[in-house]
């Protein structure tokens, strides 16, 4: 039986929501503002931008996976701009193939700044849109999805402009080599905004369908991560190139909408896992763990605290006891730092009525103490939630909703309800170790007392020691990013339990 298809592959990896966030924020039309004030006179160019439609090929490995059709106009009433995107993508995770559909609208002002938007994203059987409006110094945005939206107010210090036209705001400004545009987007995880920089590298030719052109070259960064984009004299994007080997190039509409690779794109979830050199035997009883890391910036990551130690590239993790937790549910009370991680956020809806009436059916029958709360709601989660694959934001209502989930949303759902049930809990991203490789995934963190990490996608409490933190929080996943095919993994010391026994949850249905 394939690898992704065995009963215990259950990591329904970050990656995928990984690539999603980076072509959602760079790729796909999101907004951003100026970091350089200084060059902001310069936009003003834009207003001499012609009303233009491209059509892209989206490839991988040489084989197309879909396609992008940009419009952009001027409108005669307002003297502002219009520009829509439409983007299909026919991905592979974990062996499952998905049609992944997104749309993007902009109305922008005369000089480019923006004024509003419209996005969608749809994998069948999940979707979720945003809209926004700019009023002043105030980007209002409204999302949903299917459950009831949410509405979040982001504030401005500079005019904010479309992520789609900064390549060719780049070209317009008269950016020259070595020149870097900074830009901070706004990361729709987190509702906050990351720097991006533009910079020209200089002009090379391309081979574009058969034909060799003259184009400028374009160093797009962000978050630790080149993309590429190489225009043509008139300001035309011919070609893109991201992460995970995704390329697009220009195209016409009949090319663009040619047969699309029925297999869809290589799996992506491999494409992104770390190959390892050494072996781990029994992974679920692995206790205390060490490892060598190279070939990235570590400072980028939240390698060090709590069970981890990272010191001159050797990491060490050493999976908690949970002996000695206290056994009355007040014993310990949690202090400020916990307090923060018992609060609702916006896609951890811990205070909504119907996580709340789930979590204190499940606390009625757990005991009074922490562990047995925290027991109660992590063999629910993992025995209820379908394990697949999931192109979309997550958050805790649309995965009780739904009932189905990737590694995010069992990790959303099981921060809600633990919240839900007076237990301070957190979302760990990184990477967890499965027949040879370490996986890109995410799973909880609860306060029992003391900080104790928790899988409900592997029902395990505690979890072993092969899951590696990378970041913390859900919304700091793209600092994953830049570990992709640059991570090295090199086992020093695996350390097993003596008494032979993995912490799998042995009560799971």
């Amino acid at each position: 039986m394939a690898l992704y298809r065995k009963p215990s592959f259950l990591v329904a990896t970050a990656a995928f929501s990984l690539v999603f966030l980076l072509l959602f924020a760079i790729r796909l039309d999101f907004f951003s503002r100026f970091q350089s004030s200084h060059r902001l006179a310069n936009i003003e160019s834009l207003q001499s931008l012609a009303d233009t439609e491209s059509w892209m090929r989206i490839f991988q490995a040489e084989k197309p996976v879909g396609y992008t059709h940009r419009t952009v106009n001027r409108s005669k009433i307002t003297g502002g701009f219009t520009i829509a995107e439409t983007v299909f993508m026919r991905l592979n995770t974990m062996g499952l193939i998905q049609d992944i559909h997104l749309k993007t609208e902009g109305q922008l002002a005369s000089n480019f700044t923006l004024r509003s938007f419209k996005f969608s994203i749809n994998s069948g059987r999940l979707s979720f849109s945003a809209s926004g409006t700019v009023d002043g110094n105030i980007l209002s945005v409204n999302t949903s999805g299917s459950r009831p939206g949410q509405h979040f107010e982001i504030p401005l210090n500079n005019k904010p402009y479309l992520i789609a036209g900064m390549v060719n705001a780049v070209q317009a400004i008269g950016l020259e080599s070595g020149e870097i545009l900074t830009v901070d987007i706004i990361d729709p995880a987190s509702m906050s905004q990351v720097p991006v920089k533009f910079s020209i590298v200089g002009t090379e030719s391309i081979l574009i369908n058969g034909i060799n052109q003259p184009a400028t070259k374009i160093i797009i960064q962000f978050k630790g991560v080149n993309q590429f984009a190489w225009i043509d004299e008139k300001g035309e994007i011919l070609r893109e190139k991201g992460v995970l080997g995704l390329m697009l190039e220009k195209s016409d509409r009949k090319a663009a909408l040619a047969t699309i690779e029925s297999a869809g794109s290589q799996d992506l979830t491999r494409l992104a896992s770390v190959a390892v050199d050494g072996k781990i035997d029994n992974p679920k009883r692995i206790v205390i763990l060490t490892l060598k890391l190279s070939g990235i910036d570590t400072e980028r990551l939240h390698l060090n605290g709590e069970r981890q130690r990272f010191l001159d590239d050797v990491l060490t993790i050493s999976r908690e006891t949970i002996e000695d937790l206290p056994t009355g549910f007040r014993e310990r009370e949690p202090g400020d730092l916990e307090q923060v991680f018992l609060a609702p956020t916006p896609f951890i809806d811990s205070d909504h009525p119907r996580i709340k009436r789930l979590a204190n059916s499940l606390i009625e029958k757990s005991g009074s103490t922490l562990l047995g709360r925290a027991q109660a709601i992590l063999s629910w989660v993992y025995a209820n939630i379908e394990k697949k694959p999931v192109f979309s934001l997550p958050d805790a209502l649309t995965t009780l909703e739904s009932g189905v989930g990737d590694c995010n949303e069992h990790a959303v759902l099981m921060a809600a309800l633990a919240r839900a049930a007076g237990i301070p809990a957190r979302i760990e991203t990184g990477l967890v170790y499965l027949d040879g490789r370490f996986y890109y995934h995410a799973w909880n963190v609860l306060y029992l007392g003391r900080w104790i990490t928790v899988d409900a996608v592997y029902n395990q409490l505690p979890a072993d020691a092969t899951h590696i933190r990378l970041a913390t929080g859900i919304q700091h996943q793209v600092n994953l990013l830049h570990t992709f095919n640059r991570l090295k993994i090199t086992v020093l010391e695996a350390t097993a339990d003596s008494d032979g026994q993995d912490m799998t949850l042995k009560n799971a249905q």
